[in-house]
């Protein structure tokens, strides 16, 4: 395919995005046969990814595609080839409203039950998705939503077993965040989960590789907290607290869902939580409100504490009145590169934008997570500037402070790019991004692997998969090969 474009047209037609967005309601199971390039040999491994994979229920749409349940993908690398199977998470709501065929429960995001206010009103509860990341660790594979504890999947089958509490740690529906952290150096799962009221509690956890769950600290401030990502150094959890703010009235009385009652307080500063993790005074920086869905990573250097994010002006939402496949990305606001530097000592902060480029769903070598990095990919828009779906595959250079940007544009869409280290690599970027692309034209999804060592030369493989995969969220790998 091209490299990036240098037109200033759009790169993209609306209605192709947004047929990305449609159900796939059929589970599959089947050795990819169809392959461009070659897959290395020395990728070994399955990558597992989770998004919402059903958007309606009973000819009822869903009104924010985060409402929409969790299906699990599996890639299973081995030996060249390599093997698809997906399978949607059986939460509980889930199999209720799949023998009905229709919605029967409240969504977080806007999603609500037929029925108006007389079905809606003074119902506190919500549903249970699972659908924004999977990992496996400790012997485990895990569908996660922030909002609660994880569904527990068997690996090579994808079968649901159910809610795990991790031995009773998350009793009564303790939340457990979808962005976990893997310790590269103690091999520990690191994770956290948060309640938000007129006061925030957040609670830190280490997930042994046996399994075994340490809670690191439970630590309570002041004010609404909508926190979807951390990052962690040797010496601090790091939490940074949009300014956000909760009408309850309308969730109360069942006319809007909690989701649609957020709004950016652009009058309140963004806080900077950095937590001691030996214990000791929490450290709150202010700055002005801007708004942080995902960090990069985090690290310390001379005395101070950095921290690449995804940074946005003001809250990212859908358009009210406007179905979300009909986005309209010129009034949206971007996602930039940003960096800030934190003095705990002297209580500083400073912060720069890296990369004016619209992007989101940063990863880097998972190597270097909570320690210096160099580079870090993203998903990212064809064009230099402006705001539209993500097209492109950019990776950034934090020494050289030179980027690489490879598109798919115009029918291609991707998703996150997941890093992949080559077996003994002893350089940062000597490995393999993993992106999912949807070709619009075909409503059809690649697999496509890139050499994120030079993203200049294209794709080194495109799995071309028999159907389209919707729009997911988050994804992992790991170097066991589940290929049932």
């Amino acid at each position: 395919m091209t490299a990036i474009s240098d037109t200033p047209q759009r790169s993209y037609r609306t209605v192709n995005w947004g047929r990305g967005y449609s159900t796939l309601s059929e589970e599959h199971n089947y050795a990819i046969d169809e392959v461009e390039g070659s897959i290395p040999c020395e990728l070994q491994g399955t990558l597992f990814r989770n998004g919402p994979g059903r958007f309606d229920r009973g000819g009822v749409s869903y009104q924010h595609p985060f409402d929409g349940d969790g299906m699990i993908c599996a890639i299973s690398f081995d030996q060249g080839k390599a093997h698809f199977k997906n399978r949607f998470v059986r939460t509980a709501e889930y199999l209720q409203e799949e023998k009905e065929d229709r919605i029967l429960h409240k969504n977080v995001f806007a999603t609500l039950k037929p029925g108006g206010f007389w079905n809606n009103a003074f119902d506190f509860s919500f549903k249970n998705v699972a659908n924004t990341n999977v990992v496996y660790h400790g012997g485990k594979l895990w569908a996660l939503w922030e909002a609660a504890p994880p569904y527990q999947l068997t690996p090579d089958t994808l079968e649901t077993l159910g809610i795990d509490e991790l031995g009773g740690i998350l009793a009564k529906g303790l939340p457990f965040s979808a962005h976990p952290k893997l310790n590269p150096v103690t091999g520990e799962l690191m994770n956290f989960g948060v309640r938000a009221g007129l006061q925030t509690t957040v609670r830190f956890y280490r997930v042994q590789p046996n399994g075994q769950v340490v809670v690191d600290g439970t630590h309570t401030f002041p004010g609404f907290a909508f926190v979807h990502d951390f990052v962690y150094t040797e010496n601090y959890w790091i939490i940074f607290q949009n300014p956000m703010t909760l009408d309850p009235l309308p969730f109360v009385l069942g006319l809007k869902a909690a989701g649609e009652c957020l709004k950016f307080a652009d009058n309140q500063p963004t806080r900077i939580l950095l937590i001691p993790r030996s214990g000791g005074e929490m450290i709150t920086l202010e700055a002005d409100p801007f708004f942080v869905f995902h960090h990069i990573n985090a690290f310390e250097e001379q005395g101070k504490v950095i921290v690449d994010s995804i940074r946005y002006e003001e809250y990212l939402t859908t358009q009210e009145g406007r179905d979300f496949r009909e986005t309209d990305f010129s009034v949206l606001p971007t996602g930039k590169m940003w960096r800030f530097e934190i003095d705990p000592k002297a209580r500083r902060l400073s912060s720069r934008v890296l990369v004016e480029r619209s992007s989101e769903f940063p990863q880097v070598n998972p190597s270097v997570v909570g320690r210096p990095h160099r580079y870090a990919y993203v998903a990212a828009i064809d064009a230099p500037q402006g705001n539209a779906p993500l097209q492109a595959i950019l990776k950034m250079d934090f020494q050289e402070e030179v980027q690489q940007v490879y598109s798919f544009a115009p029918d291609g869409f991707v998703s996150e790019p997941v890093f992949i280290p080559r077996p003994s690599s002893q350089k940062e970027d000597d490995g393999w991004l993993i992106t999912l692309v949807y070709r619009a034209e075909e409503h059809r999804t690649e697999v496509v692997i890139l050499d994120a060592r030079d993203l200049d030369q294209g794709p080194i493989a495109r799995l071309k998969l028999k159907h389209h995969v919707p729009f997911g969220l988050h994804g992992t790998f790991t170097p066991h090969v589940f290929a049932r």
